[in-house]
């Protein structure tokens, strides 16, 4: 097999290449895992679906930017969204313009490290918790210590799985999203038919009917809610640090880009999201460690699981009180979603640090690559030691969750908005330049980023309860990854004899 410069062996096709991405949004795995998140939104739980659709308008416009920046840097590589940074300077005709090129790529590479690096770590601590949920639904109930444990565990063993290389992990993530996608459907099915079976099972219903989910209550609300949802839509990029191992990036990757988001996003999530909701009623419920019950929305807040538990009820209404062997096959499916979420995003994050540390803009250490696998295996087991340790913070209560959560988010919207820029300044003034797809699709989509990107600080932090100090939290994890990365750029610039932004450009076109 053919090679690219950077070692790695290039085995991905169109499907593969499209499969990965489709694995880090994995839809089956995240109406599972951050219901609750959504469901204890205070004030903003209504806003579910509607939240969805606003994540889904601004992650169009951006996979269109990140798709046209693909198509215009086929020789990317691993580097992705920090090569194009670069480049979209460096291309330039002026000296004057050149020069941003390094603080360009710096800043793109610093808000993709808080997105990708935090993320393997949440999603680690979605899988303890998944373990502790199921557990839990056999009477065993694991202390925290344990939770923690299982979370290092499951780490290590991606880890394992992504040292071997991409193939390996690309014929993991065919597998699960074919079952992923046949259970998303499978449950939509049911929880909409036991909405029809009414008033035979419920009658109190969380909303009144279907117009409820489909219109948004209030703006603040649905705001709020799309700047969790694009924890479920994020991935559709992470096909861009496949490059040097496509076959045929130039055609591949920007196709990938947008048919996963179009399956994965506008496809399963509106469907799945719609019948949950549609589901909820007064038959879901929830017993607090002092007995006293919730129900509802309420429920769906308070439980760890609420899909399981919202499976649970819909089998022993539907399938003649086999409600348990249900939630068991879907908590199985959900499983297989969430191994492949994490081994896609632990791919992607060490292919961006490979490329910055082939630039010496991050430390030598993760620009290793492994003699058989050619994989930058040291890079998978440093990030694997950072997701057990995000990860076991992840499991200590709803509200450390959703800070790692916003966190990860932070490190996305500023991503994005950053690569719609930058499409703009890559495309203005040259030949191909289109008004539309080089100059309002990204402006909108700039917009639209940084519109969530204020509104994850400024309605968070009004918002009391869970919302106000998970937001807190993910400013502080940003700010600190921030002045670490200052830190080190000084130090590196110093070292190096380089400067952050030279006063002429040592490059010309």
């Amino acid at each position: 097999m053919a090679s690219t410069d950077t070692g790695m062996k290039k085995t991905l096709g169109l499907t593969g290449v499209t499969v990965n991405a489709m694995a880090l949004i994995a839809p089956g795995a995240f109406l599972w895992i951050t219901f609750q998140i959504q469901a204890a939104n205070t004030g903003g739980a209504s806003d579910m679906w509607t939240g969805i659709v606003a994540a889904l308008i601004v992650a169009f416009l951006t996979a269109i930017s990140f798709s046209e920046m693909a198509r215009r840097y086929p020789e990317a590589g691993a580097g992705g969204s920090y090569y194009f940074a670069e480049r979209a300077f460096l291309d330039r005709d002026k000296a004057h313009h050149q020069k941003f090129a390094r603080i360009a790529k710096f800043l793109t590479g610093w808000a993709a490290h808080l997105f990708y690096w935090v993320y393997p770590g949440v999603m680690v601590a979605f899988m303890s918790i998944l373990v502790t949920y199921i557990c839990g639904q056999f009477g065993i109930n694991l202390s925290i210590p344990f939770q923690i444990l299982v979370a290092v565990i499951f780490a290590v063993i991606v880890g394992f799985i992504a040292v071997r290389g991409i193939s390996g992990s690309t014929n993991v993530a065919i597998v699960i999203n074919v079952i992923q996608l046949v259970s998303l459907i499978g449950f939509s099915a049911l929880a909409i038919a036991f909405r029809f079976t009414n008033p035979l099972h419920a009658t109190q219903w969380t909303h009144a009917a279907s117009s409820s989910i489909v219109f948004p209550h209030t703006l603040a609300a649905m705001l709020f809610q799309s700047t969790i949802a694009i924890l479920i839509l994020v991935g559709f990029e992470s096909s861009t640090s496949l490059a040097g191992e496509s076959i045929n990036p130039k055609r591949d990757i920007p196709r990938g880009i947008i048919l996963s988001l179009i399956i994965q996003g506008l496809f399963a999530y509106l469907l799945e999201y719609f019948a949950a909701n549609y589901a909820i009623c007064e038959k879901l419920t929830f017993t607090n460690p002092d007995g006293s019950i919730l129900t509802g929305i309420d429920a769906a807040a308070a439980s760890g699981a609420p899909i399981g538990d919202m499976t649970i009820m819909i089998g022993n209404a539907l399938l003649g009180g086999n409600g348990f062997a249900l939630m068991i096959v879907i908590a199985f499916t959900v499983a297989l979603a969430v191994l492949g979420t994490t081994l896609a995003a632990i791919n992607t994050a060490v292919r961006i640090s490979f490329a910055m540390a082939q630039d010496n803009e991050m430390p030598g250490l993760l620009g290793a690559l492994h003699e058989r696998h050619a994989t930058p295996h040291k890079g998978v087991w440093v990030l694997v030691a950072v997701s057990s340790i995000i990860g076991a913070v992840g499991v200590l209560n709803v509200t450390a969750l959703t800070g790692i959560t916003l966190a990860s988010n932070i490190g996305t919207f500023a991503l994005y908005a950053l690569i719609c820029f930058l499409t703009f300044v890559t495309f203005v003034g040259r030949q191909e330049f289109h008004s539309v797809k080089h100059a309002v699709i990204p402006f909108l989509g700039l917009i639209g980023n940084i519109g969530m990107l204020i509104g994850i600080v400024v309605i968070g932090l009004t918002t009391p309860g869970v919302s106000a100090d998970a937001t807190q939290m993910a400013l502080w994890v940003t700010a600190g990854w921030g002045a670490i990365s200052v830190v080190y750029l000084v130090w590196n610039s110093k070292k190096s004899g380089r400067a952050i932004i030279p006063r002429v450009s040592p490059v010309s076109k």
